[in-house]
């Protein structure tokens, strides 16, 4: 496929990264159209190394923040130049080197032929690159991919956090930019609200390049900050989709099941403390009313969960541009 003929941008966040965005710069194939390069107030001397590179390549344009806004609101300043330039097709590449440009072209053919709205990578898919990655990293994100496919409705994708990313960006266009988190959840708030455009999302084999770089996430904000973060984005979905844009079989098991569950916990915990308090065995009909409700709560919304597992977008919302 000859990619010069589309327009093609390329969206690099960078922070802290002088040792490897000179070979990031230097890696991007010549169809690419533009290169936009996000400074985010880097300490280092990452945007010297861009301004020296851009003398070389016109492609390379480069925007710097004054004061750092994370890789959300990198990249958002990056989308927005993006369209500005007329992009048809935007990229996210990371400044770290861990994102090989060569598997580029996997990325944008899905979103030229129409065969999808967001193509993004799935290192998971390779078992070669897979044992490369660090066990913590690795057991973490396996953990984070199931929550966060819960999160989003996009349950038939795997590796849902992974930053390596092409979007049309007719479809980017229509998302609410000012809401996407700032922070490195940035990629989940991404595919919650493409999930509300019922965009089609599609997994492409793309293996990660470990080497001696560190990563910038802390895992013990991860672990405060994601669960929140990933309960609200649930309950947002659930609102929207079933409540607010449709109301469905769906609607009615969540109104149904989640009252029962609540139910049956709250008055068997309440009765079981107040018969152990006493002394005495509880009646049976005081056990068996809750433990029926559990039951009957817990089939409800496991019939739910089929439903949402279904419900995952699957048509493409663009048309080709070929």
């Amino acid at each position: 496929m000859n990619f010069a003929k589309f327009k093609i941008a390329v969206v690099i966040p960078a922070y802290r990264v002088e040792r490897d965005i000179r070979n990031v710069l230097g890696g991007i194939p010549p169809y690419v159209t533009s290169i936009i390069v996000v400074d985010d107030a880097s300490p280092d001397s990452s945007a010297d190394l861009v301004t020296a590179a851009a003398k070389q390549d016109k492609r390379i344009a480069l925007i710097r923040h004054e004061k750092n806004r994370g890789v959300g609101g990198a990249m958002v300043s990056g989308f927005r130049r993006a369209l500005e330039l007329g992009a048809q097709i935007v990229v996210k590449l990371d400044g770290d080197g861990q994102m090989d440009p060569a598997h580029i072209p996997a990325l944008v053919t899905p979103l030229i032929e129409g065969g999808a709205d967001y193509v993004k990578g799935n290192r998971f898919r390779d078992f070669g690159a897979l044992r490369q990655m660090p066990l913590v990293r690795r057991i973490g994100n396996l953990g984070l991919s199931f929550l966060t496919k819960a999160a989003t409705g996009y349950w038939n994708i795997f590796d849902p956090t992974n930053g390596y990313f092409a979007i049309r960006a007719d479809v980017l266009a229509q998302l609410p930019l000012e809401k996407l988190d700032n922070g490195y959840f940035f990629e989940t708030s991404m595919l919650s609200h493409l999930y509300l455009l019922d965009a089609f999302v599609m997994d492409v084999t793309i293996p990660a390049r470990y080497g001696g770089e560190t990563s910038s996430l802390s895992i013990r904000r991860a672990l405060f900050e994601f669960p929140f973060k990933l309960t609200r984005t649930l309950i947002r979905r659930i609102i929207l989709k079933y409540f607010i844009f449709d109301f469905s079989m769906m609607s009615i098991y969540l109104l149904t099941g989640i009252p029962l569950l609540l139910f049956g916990l709250i008055f068997g915990i309440t009765k079981w403390i107040q018969y152990a308090n006493l002394g005495v065995a509880a009646p049976t009909g005081t056990v068996i009313l809750p433990t029926l409700s559990v039951i009957l709560a817990i089939q409800i919304l496991l019939s739910a969960i089929e439903i949402d597992l279904n419900a995952a977008p699957r048509k493409v919302i663009s048309k080709a541009l070929v």
